[in-house]
């Protein structure tokens, strides 16, 4: 299996550091991207092949293109790889672009699967929805997915629609846990202790209770309850959580993130 990934940024190095780590050959891994000292950055980081740009005749059936480049990018580069394409699998893990805009963009020359990473994934800890096309086949699904595995878990989707809920909770969800801790760290900081103190208090924390969750198989709120001693300093501050509503603004939060990646569906789509 050889993979071509459309763009070297720092996803598409994560998917390369984790397929090399999974024993991956580098020959069989291409970058093509256009900025020159990405280019040498990543030729040298990994010691893949890298192009400027992908040119006739370069791509087989086999070969599988991952497209990692910008949303806002992805008509142009879709629409200049068309000719130059067989009947090649395309992972996209661009957000917010549908399977069928890409498609009509490659001019029917490519089966598409959509993916959804978040930033853990730099770090080998990420978490990817995946949606497939019609067309794509059982041995292609288990191409995409071992693609991905190599910078976390994976998980798929039945119907492209979900996606967008998917990129509203753990695609945008590193971002909803950031705000907690920076919200720790400030408290703590007012209470007393210095900045590196919370970072490390906060930080384990929530490492910890994560991995507590991950381990055992109670619900949260099942976790959460024997937490929270009657009386004591948890059922306090919980409280007051209930009190500003916060459980509830995440939740609107993330509806309002589900409703701009499909807004973002309508717009990019269109281009």
């Amino acid at each position: 299996m050889n993979i071509t990934f459309i763009g070297g940024g720092n996803m598409a190095c994560a998917l390369i550091g984790g397929l090399l780590q999974q024993d991956y050959s580098p020959a069989q891994i291409r970058v093509a991207e256009i900025n020159a000292e990405t280019r040498e950055r990543v030729r040298r980081e990994f010691g893949v092949e890298t192009v400027p740009e992908l040119a006739r005749g370069m791509t087989d059936n086999r070969e599988i293109i991952v497209l990692a480049v910008k949303p806002q990018q992805l008509s142009i580069v879709a629409r200049g790889l068309a000719p130059l394409l067989k009947q090649n699998l395309v992972i996209s893990i661009a957000a917010g672009i549908r399977a069928e805009a890409l498609s009509q963009w490659f001019g029917g020359r490519a089966r598409v699967v959509r993916a959804m990473p978040n930033t853990p994934a730099l770090v080998g800890s990420g978490v990817t929805g995946l949606y497939a096309m019609a067309g794509v086949n059982d041995e292609e699904k288990r191409e995409a997915e071992a693609i991905l595995r190599a910078v976390g878990t994976v998980l798929w989707v039945e119907s492209e629609e979900l996606l967008d809920a998917v990129t509203a909770t753990s695609g945008s969800g590193p971002a909803y846990v950031f705000y907690f801790i920076e919200a720790m760290q400030k408290a703590g900081q007012e209470l007393g202790l210095d900045a590196d103190q919370m970072r490390k208090l906060s930080i384990e924390t929530f490492l910890g209770a994560a991995r507590l969750a991950s381990e055992s198989t109670d619900e949260a709120s099942v976790l959460r309850a024997r937490v929270t001693s009657p009386g004591g300093t948890t059922e306090r501050a919980i409280r007051s959580l209930e009190n500003d509503d916060v459980k509830n603004g995440i939740i609107r939060a993330i509806r309002v993130a589900y409703q701009r990646s499909r807004e973002m569906g309508d717009e990019l789509g269109r281009t």
